[in-house]
């Protein structure tokens, strides 16, 4: 593969991951989790279905509603 190409990738990540983790700061405890859980839900639900828009969102929903602690 071709390096540059990695090394862009890995910046690309690094940003995502830095701005991610920033914007979840000033979120509390239980609101961070519903939020963890969205985006491994999302994943989830996207692996899952092949894709399918209604199973990403579907595993988004369900991730958040688990992570948030189920109330």
């Amino acid at each position: 593969m071709n390096k540059n190409l990695i090394c862009r990738s890995l910046l690309v990540a690094a940003i995502t991951t830095s701005l991610g983790l920033a914007g979840c700061a000033s979120m509390t405890h239980r609101q961070q989790n519903a939020a963890t859980g969205a985006a491994v839900g999302g994943i989830a639900g996207a692996v899952l279905t092949g894709g399918s828009a209604i199973g990403t969102v579907g595993g988004a929903a369900i991730g958040g509603y688990i992570g948030n602690g189920g109330r």
